[in-house]
């Protein structure tokens, strides 16, 4: 068997063994909106295969195709212009993010998913953590090295941030404060 059939195999292999826990990541990331997951998905791997036939697999796969999800969902949302939400408060859309009822509304998803993307990478992803994966305060202290009122720190002023930038970008576009 030639180097190229073994890379070719192994990615397969881990096509199989992440493909299924990436799509549920991205699908959470999107509220549900399953084109988006599914285009995020597909794309994440499009770029994966690519990278992977040059340079073979990276040791945690599943990882990588995490971060290149999160990028390209950054950049999607970046882009695209949440519509305004004139009965709805920067208040109420955090709460429906933090007790996990923003996905019950397209218009609250992308508003939040907006927000998301403009905060610093860090912050962003200590909120997904603890509110996409359903990761404890404890999960994420033991991963990061950090103690767990620190952790609860972060996500305290992560919070507060993310709720600035939902004023920002809903007063921006139009909703009401």
């Amino acid at each position: 068997m030639s180097a190229k059939d073994s890379t070719e195999e192994r990615i397969v292999t881990v096509y199989r063994e992440t493909i299924d826990p990436l799509y549920a990541y991205v699908s959470r990331c999107c509220y549900g909106d399953r084109t988006l997951a599914e285009d995020v998905t597909q794309e994440a791997w499009l770029r994966a295969v690519r990278d992977w036939r040059r340079k073979g697999p990276p040791d945690k796969p599943l990882a990588w195709l995490i971060t290149v999800a999160r990028n390209l969902l950054a950049s999607y949302y970046r882009r695209k212009r949440p519509a305004p939400l004139d009965s709805v408060s920067p208040g109420e859309v955090l709460e429906a993010f933090e007790d996990g009822r923003a996905g019950r509304s397209a218009e609250i998803a992308a508003m939040v998913c907006h927000a998301l993307a403009r905060l610093p990478d860090a912050e962003a992803r200590l909120l997904e953590a603890f509110h996409f994966e359903d990761r404890r305060v404890a999960q994420i202290a033991a991963v990061s090295g950090l103690s767990e009122r620190a952790v609860e720190g972060r996500l305290r002023r992560a919070r507060q941030r993310l709720r600035r930038e939902l004023e920002t970008v809903m007063q921006f576009e139009g909703g009401n404060r």
